[in-house]
């Protein structure tokens, strides 16, 4: 990475002025808008855009993030580093068989694999240190692929008006600190954010969301007045009716929801309607629709995937607990079965490690010499 800074917010002008703000209705009070940083004549279409910025600080911390997952892939640094062109097909299957045991499954495994077997076939592979640079570039390659359309570390949004964003996932992967840091990350770049409290199952989930709006310069969306027990789809409707109203208040709305067993479909089809009733409230929304995943969870994130993009629809990935014994290598079969571009990883507790997801360096993180 090199260091050159950039801003990760864009948007167009100020919106229409005619606007009229709405003063003493149910939920967030209105409170005078900053002041956004942003260069005249470029749009508001992209965030968080793969930042250069700090560029040794951040890779350390991606470094240090992926250590558990860089020892867990020692045994192909040592299959490499013996290999030989007579011996080439026992190392690939021996290769095969360390990439699954390292969790990036049956098909990660295999297409890197045979990508390799024939570019030595063909002959460009000749010695240990071209099958190395080899085999990380098949993995750029498929971590990248996803990519093409959406961008790693960017999070489409409205071109106009408030952008909507669903963050989703099982219990206990970190969605709410995740909304947190994204809510920062916006703020920094001037935009003004509202968080909905759609966990309404965990004690003191909204308290938690509360600290991280106090932390970031966001606010909370306030639950419905006739909610008469606990439900994310009304909540989530509320907040975006009043982010709706008067669009002058805020940029940008973060959904938090409650942790979904991936296999319980009553869980699921909640959740279903929870995206159903923001798309109702807006066309087109939400502009994102993040999944984010336990790396300690090894491959079973693969089930998790599949299942929250059968139903919902998974526009973007966030990997979270990479500086615990992480299991990294399965995001690369996630991606590869599915298609679904990683957009943030999380390198540890504080505001500033999540970072934008750049595909080289995590592979050289986690597949280092």
């Amino acid at each position: 990475m090199n260091g050159q800074q950039g801003s990760c917010c864009r948007r167009a002008g100020p919106r229409g002025s005619t606007r009229r703000r709405v003063h003493g209705r149910s939920g967030v009070s209105p409170r005078p808008r900053r002041s956004v940083r942003v260069p005249a004549g470029l749009s508001f279409k992209k965030f968080g855009r793969i930042l250069e910025e700090k560029a040794k600080a951040d890779w350390n911390r991606v470094f240090q993030g992926t250590e558990k997952t860089r020892e867990r892939l020692g045994v192909v640094d040592e299959l490499l580093a013996y290999w030989n062109l007579d011996d080439s097909e026992d190392t690939l299957e021996e290769l095969e068989d360390a990439l699954i045991a390292s969790d990036f499954g049956p098909g990660a495994a295999l297409a890197l694999v045979e990508g390799l077997r024939e570019k030595i076939r063909l002959g460009e592979i000749k010695d240990q240190g071209s099958l190395k640079q080899e085999l990380k570039k098949s993995m750029v390659g498929i971590l990248e692929s996803a990519a093409v359309n959406s961008g790693s570390g960017e999070l489409a949004v409205s071109d106009s008006g408030l952008s909507i964003i669903l963050v989703v996932g099982v219990n206990g992967g970190g969605k709410t600190t995740t909304v947190g840091k994204l809510s920062s990350r916006f703020a920094k770049e001037g935009y003004t954010v509202t968080l909905a409290a759609g966990d309404t199952f965990r004690a003191a989930a909204k308290e938690q969301l509360e600290v991280w709006a106090e932390r970031t310069g966001a606010r909370v969306a306030e639950y419905p007045e006739d909610m008469e027990k606990p439900d994310p789809v009304k909540v989530l409707a509320h907040a975006a009716e009043l982010g709706l109203r008067d669009e002058r208040d805020s940029d940008i709305l973060i959904c938090d929801t409650s942790g979904r067993i991936h296999n319980n479909f009553k869980l699921m089809d909640e959740i279903e309607r929870c995206k159903k009733v923001l798309s109702d409230a807006k066309q087109g929304a939400p502009s994102e629709t993040l999944l984010v995943l336990d790396s300690t969870t090894g491959l079973n994130m693969l089930n998790q995937a599949r299942e929250f993009n059968d139903y919902i629809g998974i526009t973007g990935l966030v990997l979270t607990k990479l500086d615990g014994t992480a299991r990294g290598g399965a995001v690369v079969g996630v991606v590869q079965e599915l298609g679904i571009p990683i957009k943030f990883i999380g390198v540890g507790e504080k505001v500033e490690d999540l970072q934008p997801f750049d595909a080289e360096a995590f592979v050289d993180g986690i597949l280092s010499t």
